[in-house]
């Protein structure tokens, strides 16, 4: 009898670590539930906010929030910004706001000039809080690129997304589909 117990206990274990290994973590196109509440711009100097003044959470309150952590040197996230594009145009008219969260991954990055460039090159027109020490990629325990954080009309995270969207793809619907469910809510 023991020695079943012993099989069965290392069969479970195995199964358990496969499971892990081959895709039985997240999946990516699939929302990673959050709660809490979203925490405060960590850059309240103006040299550190692009195409707006520094932002603080209290004046986003009312409004549907996807937080959209990138750097520029991400194939990734710049890929993505075709799809965020979209994703703007299609809740202009509710209240929805995309605010970026340029976390650097390389020294060159770091540079406002270089930020500035990037912005423009990709037409990005929301605003965006440069993160050169990591302070809010910490707070929202953050360890991807790009990373979409949805954020409900309370303050309060609710959901993140990890990796490259395309508009049509499973992983925009999903986030289309939270970002209308929060916009219902009241």
């Amino acid at each position: 009898m023991k020695k079943f117990s012993w099989f069965s206990a290392s069969l479970v274990f195995t199964l358990a670590i496969a499971y892990w290994l081959v895709g039985g973590r997240m999946n990516h196109a699939q929302a990673e539930p959050l709660h809490g509440p979203l925490p405060e711009f960590t850059q309240s100097d103006s040299q550190a906010w692009l195409n707006s003044k520094p932002l603080k959470t209290a004046d986003l309150t009312g409004k549907v929030l996807l937080i959209d952590v990138w750097t520029l040197a991400c194939w990734n996230c710049y890929r993505s910004f075709p799809w965020l594009h979209s994703v703007e145009e299609k809740f202009a008219n509710d209240d929805f706001q995309v605010v970026g969260i340029h976390s650097p991954e390389f020294d060159y990055e770091h540079d406002r000039g270089n930020v500035e460039k990037a912005i423009k090159k990709y037409q990005l027109h929301h605003p965006v809080m440069m993160d050169n020490d990591f302070a809010y990629w910490r707070a929202l325990d953050n360890r991807y690129w790009p990373a979409f954080y949805l954020v409900d009309k309370r303050g309060n995270l609710r959901y993140r997304f990890i990796g490259e969207t395309h508009e049509g793809d499973k992983r925009a619907e999903k986030i289309e589909a939270a970002i209308q469910y929060l916009l219902s809510e009241k």
